[in-house]
């Protein structure tokens, strides 16, 4: 018999403001103990130096984490010009050097062939996962780690400073599966002088803003308090770049029970994705067929 897990039914999400040096998922067991939390994961990992936004989602909110995870997402990071490092981050051991420094006209020219439908090879070290392991592992281990590109929708790549020769600021919008130090890594050997992520930091990704983050030492001071309660935003903020439907009271009750359920539909096209909510809480997430909604995922009514 499976051990009950211990802890609060809560749900929502909590905005984290990551600082660097510390793991996405040291980050979610730090919410989940000072929300004393049943369940907690997070919508898109960020790497142990990288900063900024991780949204931790809770209880229910965990079943709207791919909507984020799927959704446009923006970085804002400093590339460091003419150097490459095995990891394409700060991370790894410079492999190649250059003393060629390109203007900002040039770095604008060559941003173009990074904006649209790309195909992007993600970073040696990776959790790209080949025959069966994970890529980061292999080349750790001296291995020659060939990965296959993978389709990529980058929104906008824009030069937003030019501190010195050395560095640039750039900001990139992308859908799911980005990588940045691959953009940075690219850019570098397009512009014929090499280059890695010096910093990286995530500023927004669908609904959610790093601005709007709690702070590691905030989250400390408010721990096992109900002011820290105060900070949850609702499950519905993961379903925002969906349609709501309005459930019947009949509807509801046959959605929470896994069944096809009536809905009041305005816009939504028969065979569209949308969810559905009843008396102000989300019901389920679905299939809108025919004045129901065939749903894929049910939301635990509130106790």
């Amino acid at each position: 018999m499976a051990r009950k897990r211990k802890g609060r039914d809560i749900s929502g999400w909590l905005i984290v403001d990551k600082p660097a040096g510390i793991t996405s998922t040291a980050v979610v067991n730090k919410v989940r103990w000072a929300l004393e939390a049943k369940k907690a994961g997070h919508a898109g990992t960020l790497d142990p130096e990288a900063t900024g936004l991780l949204a931790v989602a809770l209880g229910e909110a965990t079943k709207t984490v791919p909507y984020i995870t799927d959704a446009l997402k923006a970085y804002e990071f400093t590339v460091r010009l003419g150097q490459a490092t095995n990891t394409d981050d700060t991370e790894g051991e410079v492999i190649a050097q250059s003393d060629i420094r390109p203007s900002d006209d040039e770095i604008k020219a060559q941003l173009g062939q990074f904006i649209g439908d790309i195909q992007q090879v993600p970073p040696k070290f990776s959790a790209i996962k080949i025959d069966g392991q994970r890529a980061y592992k292999l080349a750790r281990d001296g291995e020659d780690v060939e990965i296959a590109a993978r389709p990529l929708w980058v929104e906008s790549l824009v030069l937003l400073d030019r501190p010195d020769a050395d560095h640039a600021v750039l900001e990139l919008v992308c859908g799911k599966g980005g990588y940045v130090r691959s953009v940075a890594r690219d850019l570098g050997e397009a512009l014929g002088c090499h280059g890695h992520v010096l910093t990286l930091r995530r500023i927004w990704s669908g609904p959610f803003e790093a601005s709007d983050g709690l702070s590691i030492e905030q989250i400390d001071q408010m721990a096992r308090t109900p002011e820290l309660d105060t900070h949850l935003r609702p499950i519905e903020d993961g379903l925002q770049d969906l349609p709501e439907l309005k459930a019947t009271a009949e509807g509801a009750t046959r959605l929470r029970n896994g069944n096809p359920g009536m809905v009041i539909a305005n816009d939504v096209e028969y065979g569209d994705e949308a969810w559905a909510s009843f008396d102000g809480e989300p019901v389920a997430v679905g299939i809108f067929r025919a004045g129901e909604l065939h749903p894929s995922r049910v939301f635990v009514k509130p106790a």
